[in-house]
């Protein structure tokens, strides 16, 4: 309701050509609230606004806006407005852009760029995609160890206005290794003739820039750090990456997992600007392999057909034992998953899981097909022998199902695949055709098939 009030207001002083109102109104909100609030104007109204803004508060905006009105922006702007664009975001936004851009605009704004900023893009841009030398940012403030305390903070004052946080300073030797940080108020609270290498905290948690950005989110994470330096494989200092950036990572690579799960082909945009034909593409390619397996499942009901037609009465029963087996198969699988993802399991636990679902699944298997044997002879009212049939074959599924579900996700990563690759409907199709292969296996023997 607030976003359309402000919204409204913002249209009203467009059409009315009160320019000079709505940059004082736009220059009181926050970066992000702008950038929310362009996003839902029209082409037209978004680049009068964005041509309104202050130079430094439209780079910032810019760096909120969506990527297809980031694309629509820097084409409509000249030379000289794109350069005070790519030269005001910071590096790591700036590649995020650029790795999303056409070759022709990438092409344009490095062209504007200052020598400065084409040098970090341009070293950031060597980083493998997801890496945390590809997320970071070349903007910090690093001190040397033989500054004072009044020196460091006038470097900091110097350098701290493009800096993408100056809470921490990364202490660097001769040849540019890190050997410490100190915080910005131990320095505000430091006298000023204090030697920083004597203040400065030498235990450094660092980050190297290969490190896949799933395992920097687990690091953020288990040390609670706003912000962490990245080094290369000789202990340099070459950029920080702050707690800003592993929001956007951790959103992504849920996203991500999320898509896989559902055996859909991940997508990098978001699902209003997803054509119909791009939705098709990502999500068939599964379906048709799903497809293919699950005829597995029809060849078995196939075989035993001749069976079935005697007690027909097994029929029914199909769907329920198919259900319950990738349920149980599913809900093992997304607590793997879970533990993989977050790296609390590891390979050496394998018999430990394994142990425990058996546990699991056997009390499971017990209580459903106690439950189910009751309700198929008092209210379904069939022989004592489909009964135990049902319930012998119910028992045995939920075993297989969760023994399934936790062994798939960690062979898929130990192969080198995503674990979320084998969730539920992978996990389903192959507990489906399990359990046929036991239903009438137990039939057979019990009955006499």
């Amino acid at each position: 309701m607030e976003q359309l009030k402000e919204i409204t207001e913002i249209k009203e002083l467009l059409d009315t050509k009160q320019y000079t109102s709505l940059r004082q109104y736009l220059a009181e909100l926050n970066d992000a609230d702008i950038a929310g609030l362009m996003d839902e104007l029209e082409e037209g109204e978004l680049l009068k606004v964005f041509r309104i803004l202050p130079k430094n508060l439209a780079a910032d905006v810019f760096s909120y806006l969506d990527l297809d009105n980031q694309h629509m922006i820097i084409t409509s702007l000249t030379d000289r407005e794109a350069a005070n664009i790519i030269n005001n975001l910071m590096a790591d936004d700036a590649v995020d852009m650029l790795e999303e851009m056409p070759a022709n605009v990438v092409k344009k704004l490095l062209a504007n760029a200052s020598p400065e900023v084409r040098r970090d893009i341009n070293h950031l841009l060597r980083y493998p995609e997801d890496s945390a030398g590809s997320i970071m940012t070349v903007e910090y403030v690093d001190l040397k160890e033989a500054l004072t305390v009044d020196q460091a903070i006038e470097r900091i004052r110097k350098v701290g206005v493009d800096s993408e946080t100056i809470n921490i300073c990364y202490v660097l030797d001769a040849q540019r290794k890190l050997i410490g940080t100190v915080a910005l108020r131990y320095l505000l609270l430091s006298q000023g003739d204090e030697i920083i290498g004597d203040i400065m905290h030498e235990n450094v948690i660092s980050i190297n820039t290969l490190m896949d950005q799933e395992e920097v989110a687990r690091q953020f994470k288990k040390y609670d750090f706003t912000s962490m330096p990245v080094v290369d494989n000789e202990n340099r200092l070459v950029g920080i990456i702050t707690v800003d950036d592993i929001v956007d990572i951790m959103e992504e690579e849920t996203t991500e997992d999320m898509e896989k799960m559902a055996a859909i082909v991940p997508s990098d945009k978001p699902y209003m600007k997803t054509s119909v034909w791009e939705t098709f593409k990502k999500r068939i390619p599964w379906l048709l392999l799903l497809m293919i397996s699950a005829t597995f499942t029809g060849h078995i009901i196939t075989t035993f057909e001749d069976a079935l037609s005697v007690y027909v009465a097994l029929t029914a029963f199909i769907p329920m034992l198919m259900d319950t087996g990738g349920n149980a198969g599913g809900q093992a699988s997304v607590t793997v998953i879970r533990g993989l993802s977050l790296g609390e399991i590891e390979y050496r636990d394998v018999p430990g899981i394994v142990w425990k679902e058996i546990r699991v699944a056997v009390l499971c298997g017990i209580v459903l097909a106690a439950a189910n044997f009751v309700k198929l002879m008092l209210l379904d009212r069939v022989g004592l022998y489909v009964a135990l049939v049902v319930c012998i074959t119910l028992a045995i599924a939920v075993l297989m199902a969760m023994f399934v579900g936790c062994l798939l996700p960690i062979a898929a990563k130990r192969l080198g695949f995503d674990p979320a690759v084998m969730a539920s409907p992978f996990i389903t199709t192959i507990v489906d055709a399990l359990s046929l292969l036991v239903y009438f296996q137990v039939a057979t023997m019990i009955l006499g098939l």
